[in-house]
């Protein structure tokens, strides 16, 4: 069984939908960010970097708890230990690797960046709005390129690295996008977004009644 530490963003959402599609018995504890739950000493020995998500995994390596934080690493972890949505085959299995690297070096900070310029920002800055919302149009490009032959992102298999990108793209009105420019990954999106697993991690706390 796992401890979840977690809140309603889009790297809180990935992890979620992979527990779902596992179908794994977790208990989710809600960190509230902008009440600066993540600061806590009680979270901070969970994850030191104060950032959600995090897991415990009470039945961890040797029986043992264990602790596992970035949510690209909890993916891996899960996948591996569940013998799910990580191949075992090593080109397939690095396959999904790099574009889970992808999403958690590109997808996930740029995306983010804007978000803030675009949403957040005390003031509008022209030049952070310019220079993200382009970074982010080149980025479904290259989604939309990647997914021209394939339904899904990696290894011609539903995998974690579709459920990491996923989260990010939902929010692609944020980013100034509409999904029919990018055709390629409106039918994935859309393929992905139907699964019943993804639409209960998608909102963690509403389907699990907190």
């Amino acid at each position: 069984m796992y401890d979840v530490y977690s809140w309603s963003t889009s790297n809180g959402r990935k992890v979620h939908i992979m527990l779902e599609e596992l179908g794994v018995d977790y208990t989710m504890h809600p960190i509230k960010i902008a009440r600066g739950d993540q600061f806590t000493p009680e979270f901070t020995a969970i994850n030191p970097n104060q950032k959600i998500p995090a897991i415990v995994d009470n039945d961890g390596p040797d029986g043992k708890a264990f602790k596992v934080f970035e949510s690209g690493a909890i993916l891996v972890y899960l996948g591996e230990k569940h013998g799910q949505f990580y191949p075992e085959e090593i080109t397939k299995r690095y396959e999904v690797l790099q574009w889970l690297m992808f999403q958690m070096g590109g997808v996930g900070p740029i995306f983010g960046q804007a978000h803030h310029f675009r949403r957040s920002s005390g003031e509008k800055v022209p030049y952070g709005i310019e220079r993200y919302t382009k970074e982010t149009r080149r980025l479904w490009t290259v989604l939309d390129t990647r997914l021209a032959h394939k339904n899904w992102i990696a290894a011609d298999e539903y995998s974690i690295a579709d459920m990491a990108i996923f989260p990010w793209c939902a929010r692609f009105e944020w980013q100034g996008i509409s999904l029919q420019e990018f055709p390629n990954v409106q039918r994935w999106y859309q393929a992905v977004e139907a699964r019943p697993a993804v639409q209960r991690g998608m909102v963690p706390m509403q389907s699990r009644g907190i």
